[in-house]
């Protein structure tokens, strides 16, 4: 077998980048090491950074910093004078940061062990050429008389698409992966557009309300990227029968409609994210009935669904249980929160368990179907097969 290619034994490796026009150092593999630790430590930024943008919320520090991307008309940081809630509020942001350079780490390094130092080089340059239009526009704003950080961030991200389209074209390996890293990264910069404009609207509860839904989707995506990376590339088949995945893309309606509800719900509470905004929406006490109904119902569907997985020993088993648990521990932190008055320290939890329920269903879905070329790894995890199919299951 050529050296280039993975063994049979580690089909979570990835492959050696593709050699470049004249060879040299550009084609040398890349260790998965690195890139499996920033892979986790992406995941756990977009997990933690719900929990800080919660604190925000529920220490009433939601205009801590009264501006955007300034804390203040005057300073980047937060003053004496704001208190608490100006260092809670620069915090979230300051992690923003730290989620927006793991989510760059973790594209550069796939970049480079796919495309080589070539794919960097493309990148870094798109990168500086977007910071410096940014910049450009940004004055531009400003000088207008207009918002100047909705200038900035729409400028960013345009490059950041344009530069991701490029990326995709250019790189033909793993694109799976690709793909996964740059909505990543996009979904970032997007978000703090979106958070800006959660300022300026004074904490419009909607979208306060999509801001948090949006950094849901990104605990997914970096959830599936941990999923993907340690499959090998190609085609897909599924493993269980058609009826059980389409009982659990049900089940993920379900989910989603659960979320949408609760995020309605704490919109219509007492924690507006700061003690001069009052809510005159939906009625709390109605809406707390409302999010529970689905929230019932999202809980027996993933309890048949496991019991389904473990009587026939379906590949998903292992994360519906996981899902079993968040979302278990979920229903009690709800049921919990709505009787004591909505303590701030349960609420967040709820939030943060959403995400990791979020991130469970996630896995569980992609483990509905495994490569093609199935190797011994994954082979506790699929159905049992005769044993005259064996050996056609296996890559060559």
């Amino acid at each position: 077998m050529p050296e280039s290619t993975v063994s049979p034994a580690a089909p979570h490796r990835l492959r050696e980048a593709p050699p470049r026009p004249g060879g040299g150092a550009e084609a040398a593999p890349f260790p998965a090491r690195p890139l499996r630790v920033f892979a986790w430590l992406s995941f756990l930024a977009e997990v933690i950074i719900i929990g800080t943008g919660g604190a925000v919320r529920l220490s009433g520090s939601g205009l801590g910093c009264s501006e955007w991307p300034m804390c203040t008309p005057d300073s980047l940081v937060p003053t004496p004078e704001q208190g608490y809630h100006g260092i809670i509020e620069f915090g979230n942001r300051t992690m923003t940061g730290v989620v927006g350079l793991l989510a760059l780490a973790v594209l550069l390094l796939l970049l480079h062990a796919v495309g080589g130092r070539r794919a960097v080089r493309s990148t870094l340059w798109f990168a500086g050429s977007g910071i410096v239009a940014a910049l450009i526009a940004y004055g531009i704003g400003t000088a207008a008389g207009l918002p100047g950080f909705m200038f900035l961030n729409a400028t960013l991200l345009l490059a950041v698409v344009v530069a991701a389209v490029f990326s995709l074209r250019a790189n033909g390996t793993r694109r799976d992966l690709t793909a996964l890293a740059w909505l990543t990264v996009i979904g970032i910069i997007a978000q703090a557009f979106v958070g800006g404009i959660t300022v300026v609207t004074g904490l419009n509860p909607f979208i306060v309300g999509f801001h948090y839904a949006s950094s849901l989707v990104l605990v997914c995506i970096t959830a599936a990227f941990l999923v993907r990376m340690r499959e090998p590339a190609g085609p897909r088949e599924r493993v269980v029968p058609s009826w059980f995945a389409a009982l659990t893309h049900v089940t993920g309606l379900v989910l989603a409609v659960t979320i949408v509800v609760g995020v309605l719900t704490t919109g219509s509470g007492p924690h507006s994210g700061d003690a001069d905004i009052v809510r005159r929406g939906f009625d709390a006490s109605v809406m707390a009935h409302v999010h529970s109904w689905p929230g019932y119902v999202l809980a027996a569907l993933v309890l048949l669904l496991a019991v389904i997985a473990g009587v026939r020993r379906l590949r998903p088993r292992a994360w519906l249980l996981a899902l079993i648990v968040a979302i278990g521990v979920q229903v009690a932190v709800g049921v919990i929160q709505a009787r004591t008055g909505l303590p701030e320290v349960l609420v967040g939890t709820h939030m943060v368990l959403a995400a990791l329920s979020a991130a469970a269903y996630t896995v569980v879905v992609l483990r509905l179907k495994r490569p093609t070329a199935a190797t011994a790894p994954d082979a506790p995890d699929a159905p049992a097969a005769p044993p005259a199919a064996t050996p056609a299951a296996t890559a060559p």
